[in-house]
């Protein structure tokens, strides 16, 4: 029997990760932050390498070749940030690749296509010297107006065509940096990206840049028309943000409770805010494929994490197919680079993928059991199951009372959202559920939305386009005749984040809705991440129960064992 070849793929920036390919397929992957509980650390990798490594049971020695990309500077092998795991050894190998290269393979790496084109949009990429100096045989694709520009560039947007082994670019674009500003309409990455003007309008009305996840759900909230300034030109094929309207804005919010008594006001910059970027965002992939058309298209980079405008994508069909990465911000790049790894540089075929997204290693029952029974228990009750119908039907019934369950099973996803693995679980429809837990367990502000998981099979009954949407990353309409059963997980405007839950890469999270259906003839759950605000989602079982105990959470599934507060 032959070794297997494993390649690591990391991302040393923001939002930090690490990636371990077994023979072209993920064996293993981290997030940064969830080991570290600082969310979206990044920087030294050495905490999520060895994650991987120790989860498949190798070493360095095992590994074949590394792959990384960073931001801003080409790492040593040694010491970066800290020092790291290749620090004492000459092996393996370590290659570096740019970042939206890196974006574009995790995008291809984890779909369903064998060929496709792929669109890559954020905030800020490479910076021009750095990617020429990776790249320079892409020299030739980019305009004449880039290389000229004597001030710091970087990746904004990029076109790619994937032939099934390589990515073969078709169009760049870089934009110039923006200087750092105490001025909160200053844009935080490159001048002229779109995730760089969504970031600024995020720290405009929140006073954080990293909240744009936060801005989409109080878009809803605001009204159309009430702003009609643009955010954006589209000149020669190149997309460009606009200075004027930021006289506009002259109202930055101060704290949360500024926020609040101005509540209207945001909305409807956020409703602006969030119109412009689906506009934009329309037109450069409608731009790029008017030009190098196909039936596939693969969208990632931070931007692609945008809900209401991959749902616009998928309504005027700008490919046949579309294939949205569910890890599409920067805690992606390591499957990008470990992809490159197996397809560009070692050259080998693409390994199909069952759609799964949860790369975590597994807690056995029997480290659960160890941990349970060397704490203090005496606030709860436990009870294991031995079937696994018993604890489904147990869940259900509990669920259907509208008790909320802390649902802790296998590995952990990868990615911003909970899928079933590592989720905060409650009915759908019960008055104030979705306001119980915003306040009381995930403490956070009252306007944030939760989504619904939905059988597979069941959307078209729930959902006006029931499209099949695995990873949470496209919103639909609830239907009317649906909208009281599904209160807690329908926003304002009508409108869900649906999650259509497959059975095939995630069975016990599919046979729960199963028999929730059962018992409350709703094949429907709210599902949230298993966090509070400002915590990363929860990674080991001490987590969850430490969580579990924070929160008013009522009930905690351990994989077989359930907790319940007395």
């Amino acid at each position: 029997m032959s070794k297997p070849i494993y390649i690591i793929g990391t991302g040393l920036s923001h939002n930090g990760s690490a990636v371990l390919l077994k023979d072209g397929q993920v064996c293993v992957a981290i997030e940064k932050e969830r080991i570290t509980r600082i969310k979206h650390d990044g920087g030294n990798d050495s905490q999520a390498i060895q994650y991987c490594l120790d989860a498949e049971g190798i070493t360095l020695k095992d590994v074949d070749l590394v792959v990384q990309c960073e931001n801003f500077s080409i790492p040593k092998c040694d010491y970066f940030k800290g020092k790291r795991p290749f620090s004492n050894t000459e092996e393996p190998k370590i290659v570096n690749i740019s970042h939206h290269l890196a974006h574009a393979y995790s995008a291809v790496g984890t779909s369903h296509f064998s060929t496709c084109n792929v669109m890559v949009i954020d905030g800020c990429g490479s910076p021009l010297e750095q990617f020429l100096e990776l790249h320079p045989y892409q020299k030739d694709i980019i305009d004449s107006s880039i290389l000229n520009e004597i001030q710091m560039q970087c990746e904004k947007d990029s076109f790619y065509h994937f032939d099934g082994q390589k990515m073969i670019p078709l169009y760049k674009d870089f934009s110039i940096v923006t200087k750092e500003s105490e001025n909160r309409l200053s844009l935080p990455t490159t001048q002229h990206s779109i995730g760089g003007f969504y970031a600024t309008i995020s720290k405009y009305v929140f006073g954080n840049m990293d909240d744009v996840g936060k801005l989409m759900g109080l878009a809803p909230y605001g009204v159309s028309g009430v702003y009609n300034f643009e955010a954006f030109k589209f000149e020669s094929n190149r997309l460009f943000v606009k200075d004027y309207w930021k006289d506009y804005l002259n109202n930055p919010s101060s704290g949360y409770e500024y926020f609040k008594k101005h509540f209207t006001y945001y909305a409807n910059i956020a409703k602006w805010a969030q119109e412009q970027v689906e506009k934009a965002v329309i037109w450069c992939i409608q731009e790029r494929m008017s030009k190098y058309p196909h039936e596939n298209l693969c969208y990632t980079g931070g931007v692609a994490l945008n809900a209401v405008a991959n749902a616009k994508l998928m309504d005027i069909e700008v490919a046949k197919d579309i294939y949205f990465e569910p890890a599409a911000s920067d805690n992606g790049l390591a499957l990008g680079c470990a992809y490159y790894g197996w397809l560009e540089y070692m050259k080998m075929p693409k390994i199909a993928t069952d759609g799964s997204t949860c790369f975590g290693k597994e807690y056995s029952q029997n480290e659960i059991d160890f941990f349970i029974n060397s704490q203090e228990m005496e606030s709860f009750q436990i009870q294991n199951f031995i079937e696994e119908d018993e604890l489904l039907k147990y869940c259900a019934k509990e669920l259907n009372t509208g008790k909320t369950i802390g649902w802790f099973h296998s590995g952990s996803e990868f990615g911003p959202r909970s899928l079933g693995r590592r989720s905060i679980l409650a009915h759908p429809g019960i008055e104030n559920m979705k306001n119980h837990i915003n306040a009381n367990i995930k403490f956070r502000e009252d306007f944030r939305p939760f989504a619904p998981a939905v059988l597979k099979d069941k959307v078209n009954e729930y959902f006006e386009s029931g499209r099949n949407s695995p990873y949470m990353i496209l919103v639909d309409k609830t239907k009317k005749e649906h909208l009281n059963s599904l209160k807690n997980v329908t926003h304002c405007n009508g409108s869900a984040r649906v999650q259509t839950v497959d059975g095939t890469w995630n069975p016990r999270f599919s046979k729960l809705l199963v028999a929730f259906h059962k018992e409350s003839e709703i094949a429907v759950l709210l599902n949230t991440s298993l966090n509070r605000k400002g915590m990363p989602i929860v990674e080991t079982p001490q987590e969850a129960l430490q969580l579990f105990k924070e929160t008013a959470l009522d009930i905690l599934v351990l994989e077989n064992t359930v907790l319940k507060k007395k």
